[in-house]
């Protein structure tokens, strides 16, 4: 047994109520193994049937979540199982959801059929035009995604995480409690990276299995992948071979140079930048990049061509060498050319300043000129995280300028921070874009499930919201007496706009009983702003207690918080499935990559469900499974 799956099932923290955290879907072969052989009952998940050249398949699942593949054939034997280990029990043979048989079936499938729309790809409609949907908690929200996507037509970007930073990157690395630290200032303290308790392998393998269960995968829909943010250069260099291959499944890289940039020191003078340039880069190179920058209509002169170079040209480098290790790792473990692609995004919204078109017509022609060319990128706008952009006309005017170039090399523009804006920002993108165009969104997500939950009329719905809600005032209150100017400031920020929503004064901050009795007088509400800032970090809070050093807990106390999730009433899935399926019905219809008929008969569908199991039966075609 894997030590991640030892120490998963030692602690009683099964698939049932934790998945995702190992990235084996079977923690237990030989007691699954057991349970098939003495008869014992599973479900059988008729919608999740597919073909291979070896035979029909069918995922089965146990009672605490573990799960095999079923194949029936007449073709193979026990000596010749394309997968391992095998148990032959009545003719059919069994073989445990393992990541090792993951990567096996994913070749098996798209051997037999190249379009087959099981796994993430790179391909069709995705690769030019997509909706991010990240997850900051949970692998909940995945109904309401699958859903849209099936009664929408489109394929989004159903998985979305920043690896290391939200996703364990390494289970090994979490057991043994040397996982790295993420700095967040909003809460004066640094939170262990993987701060959602998923590994990036876990969901790899989870958004796979939720698609085939559902039936999803039936409407030969492709859907993608993000493994956002990848982290390039600086102190990621000594574990880049380890975030390579937990990204293997991922059909979308976002490179991130932020870490190499903070690090690289650029020459002061000209002539220093001129001798920099001519000693580190081939002038081809140099030459190249000047001539598509001038395509796309622009100039750049030397002096400004140089500065940007000297600036980037490490970062670039160390981009090349991560995009060269993501190919090969794909080359050796899957065997067509549809399970090897993925497109790449390039991040350079955190460059300083607002993103100049010349900056990204420089940046575009390093990425086409180093073979290297990328599919998205985006650039920074001035965003601001779940908040609408104040001034229509000047985000189409910078929209515009950013499109010019973009469309010059066929690119389509990413837009970061996407949560929050107004259906009139998110029209301006779609317009300007023609479609093309990502937006990442994330935050919105546990929002939504702060709806559900404090709408509902289970009891034990309520008794979570409400200890939710109380873990955001406790942190709120902490944060407003600080010793850190940063996280106090934020913190008195956060109070004053939750109370300004329910139009009372903002007078309160004589003493820390003074802010908690206002906050306490208020009925919990997920418009708070308070609640929506601190509310991604109960998921994996130890015993669920608003202190700093319980926060990114990966011991069993974190991981049974996390359960508690998992744990929600048939109701609350319903009601959050359907506010995940609006949301992105109104982020499609609003940027127009899907028409107004299609959404509003969507919207119409979604009002009608009164069971979470009649939401399940319509993400599948019609008579899958039936």
């Amino acid at each position: 047994m894997k030590p991640i799956n030892d120490f998963l099932t030692r602690n009683d923290l099964r698939l049932l109520d934790n998945p995702c955290v190992s990235p084996d879907f079977c923690l237990d072969w030989e007691a699954l193994s057991s349970a098939i052989k003495s008869g014992e009952s599973l479900t059988i998940h008729d919608r999740s049937a597919f073909s291979t050249a070896a035979g029909n398949w069918v995922l089965v699942e146990a009672s605490n979540g573990d799960h095999a593949w079923k194949l029936s054939s007449d073709s193979v034997s026990k000596d010749s199982a394309p997968l391992e280990p095998c148990l032959e029990f009545e003719g059919d043979f069994y073989f445990p959801a393992s990541f090792e048989n993951l990567i096996r079936i994913k070749n098996l499938a798209q051997e037999f059929d190249e379009n087959c729309s099981i796994f993430p790809t790179a391909r069709g409609q995705i690769a030019r035009s997509t909706l991010g949907i990240g997850a900051r908690f949970t692998t909940l929200h995945w109904p309401g995604v699958d859903w849209a996507m099936a009664n929408l037509g489109i394929g989004v970007t159903a998985n979305q995480n920043s690896i290391p930073r939200e996703l364990v990157y390494d289970v090994d690395a979490m057991l043994s409690d040397s996982l790295d630290t993420v700095p967040f200032p909003f809460i004066g303290a640094n939170v262990p990276e993987g701060h959602q308790g998923q590994s990036v392998e876990g969901m790899s393998h989870g958004c796979v299995m939720a698609k085939l269960k559902t039936g999803f995968h039936a409407h030969g829909i492709n859907w993608s992948f993000n493994a956002d943010h990848q982290p390039i250069g600086g102190k990621f260099d000594v574990r880049e071979d380890r975030l390579v291959e937990g990204c293997l499944f991922a059909s979308y890289i976002t490179f991130d140079l932020s870490p190499e940039l903070a690090i690289t020191k650029v020459p002061e003078s000209a002539e220093e930048k001129k001798a920099y340039v001519n000693s580190n880069i081939e002038s081809s190179l140099v030459e190249k990049v000047a001539q598509r920058v001038a395509d796309s209509g622009l100039t750049v002169d030397e002096d400004e061509l140089n500065s940007l170079l000297c600036y980037v040209w490490p970062s670039m480098v160390k981009m090349k060498q991560r995009d060269e290790k993501y190919a090969a790792a794909r080359e050796k473990a899957f065997t067509t050319a549809v399970g090897r692609e993925y497109l790449r995004e390039l991040s350079i919204d955190e460059l300083p300043g607002l993103t100049t078109p010349e900056t990204t017509a420089v940046m575009l022609s390093l990425c086409e000129a180093m073979g290297m060319p990328v599919n998205f990128v985006a650039p920074a706008f001035g965003f601001q995280k779940n908040m609408p952009y104040p001034d229509n006309a000047k985000l189409k005017t910078l929209i515009e300028s950013q499109w010019q170039v973009c469309k010059v090399f066929g690119v389509s523009i990413g837009f970061h921070s996407g949560s929050g804006k107004s259906s009139e920002n998110y029209g301006v993108m779609g317009e300007v874009t023609g479609g093309n165009l990502e937006i990442k969104t994330s935050g919105r997500y546990t929002y939504e499930m702060g709806v559900a939950l404090s709408g509902s009329s289970n009891e034990g719905d309520q008794a979570l919201w409400k200890d939710w809600y109380q873990f955001t005032v406790d942190l709120a209150v902490s944060g407003a007496f600080s010793d850190s100017d940063s996280e106090k400031a934020m913190a008195r920020e956060f109070i004053e706009t939750s109370l300004k929503y329910e139009k009372l004064s903002t007078d309160v901050f004589e003493s820390p009983e003074t802010v908690r009795a206002a906050l306490e007088g208020l009925t919990p509400s997920s418009e708070h702003m308070h609640w929506f800032e601190y509310n991604f970090l109960y998921v994996l809070a130890g015993e669920g207690k608003a202190e700093k050093s319980a926060l990114g807990d990966h011991s069993p106390a974190g991981y049974r918080q996390r359960a508690r999730f998992y744990s929600i009433s048939e109701e609350g899935r319903l009601a959050f499935a359907r506010r995940v399926a609006l949301y992105i019905v109104g982020l499609a219809k609003d940027t127009g990559i899907v028409d107004s008929d299609t959404c509003g008969s969507a919207v119409d569908k979604l009002d009608s469900y009164d069971s979470f199991d009649a939401f399940l039966s319509d993400i599948a075609p019609v008579a899958v499974g039936s």
